[in-house]
This record gives structure tokens, C-alpha cells and sequence, in this order.
């Protein structure tokens, strides 16, 4: 089973058109509420005039994630903005990378669930963080970096632990604990 997966998506929209694309909002989300595993959506401005829209969506998986995008009823939603709104940057997110930027403003289309509690996060990043730190310290002190300064020792590990928490320790630490993180 794969971790529910956030889609973080920027679209340019022609600020005079505001009105029609909070509709077209509302309707794609009203047709994705409608696919398995669909857990909330909404969106975000930097600010009332901004041409930056910030969607997003969320699904139980990565399986139910592809079934709403490769839908025909996302594939007319789509269509139905065509020259209207311009996508910028589209992102995926698993696990507790998202955590970490809370939006000023929210204008939620759906109920999108509950983040855990501020303790429960700090766990999960102490059980990651301390073996990996852990681990490369002590590979550190075998190699020839042990006899570097340490500003530069730092440097290094710092270099290697954080692609690595990012992209490999917090994902699966936080998959493995979700039974725990949203109890």
C-alpha cells in the first residue's frame, strides 16, 4: 500500500476571469470527490488580484491518484479552462515534506485531513534523523574527512543527510508510521 500522495499544482489565471475560475475550481472538485480515495482539495492565493492560483488535490494513493487523472470527466474539467488558465508548476508530495509551509490563506473546496500534532511530527523526525546522523558520523570518523576542520566536517554530512532525509528517511519513516501519526 502506497502513501497518500498531495498534488501541488501553480496555474496562471487571467485575474478578470476570477469569478469563472472559482467555478471551474468548485467542479473539479466536485467530479473528483466523486473517485476512490479522494481525500480533500482547495487552493491558495498569495493575494486577492494575484495571477497565481495555488491548487491542490490529495488521494489515498498513487493508484487512485492516476485513475482521477487519466479520467475523462478530469480530461473535460481540463478542457473547459482551455485558454483561460496556464499551468506553471506541477508537484507531488508523499509523506512529511508538506508539513513545513503553512499557507497565510486557505480557501478549502473540500475537508482535507487533519495534520498530526506538532509532537507526533517532531518523533517521527527524531526516529529518522538520530540513526541516520548516527550512521554517518560514525562513517565520517573511518575516513579521511575525520581529520577535517569542523565547519567542513559538518559540511559534508550535512551535504549527505539531508537529500537523504528528504528523499529516503522521512517518506518511509512517515508510511510506516502514519498508523500512529493520524490516530
Amino acid at each position: 500500500m502506497s502513501a497518500p500522495v498531495t498534488v501541488s499544482v501553480t496555474r496562471h489565471v487571467d485575474p478578470s476571469r476570477s469569478s469563472e475560475m472559482l467555478a471551474w475550481v468548485q467542479a473539479g472538485t466536485s467530479l473528483a470527490e466523486k473517485f476512490d480515495g479522494f481525500l480533500g482539495s482547495g487552493w491558495v492565493r498569495p493575494s486577492e488580484d494575484s495571477t497565481d492560483w495555488h491548487m491542490l488535490y490529495r488521494f489515498a494513493d498513487a493508484d487512485a491518484l492516476a485513475a482521477w487523472e487519466a479520467s475523462p470527466q478530469r480530461e473535460w474539467w481540463l478542457e473547459a479552462a482551455q485558454g483561460s488558465v496556464e499551468e506553471k508548476r506541477r508537484e507531488r508530495r508523499t509523506g512529511i515534506e508538506g508539513w513545513f509551509d503553512e499557507p497565510t490563506s486557505i480557501e478549502s473546496l473540500s475537508a482535507a485531513p487533519t495534520p498530526p500534532p506538532r509532537w507526533k511530527q517532531m518523533v517521527i523526525i527524531f526516529m529518522g534523523f538520530f540513526p541516520l546522523s548516527l550512521a554517518v558520523n560514525y562513517a565520517v570518523l573511518h575516513t579521511p574527512l575525520a581529520g577535517w576542520p569542523l565547519p567542513l566536517r559538518v559540511c559534508a554530512t550535512i551535504v549527505v543527510m539531508t537529500p537523504l532525509m528528504t528523499y529516503a528517511v522521512l517518506p518511509w519513516i512517515t508510511r510506516r508510521m502514519s498508523w500512529w501519526l493520524h490516530r
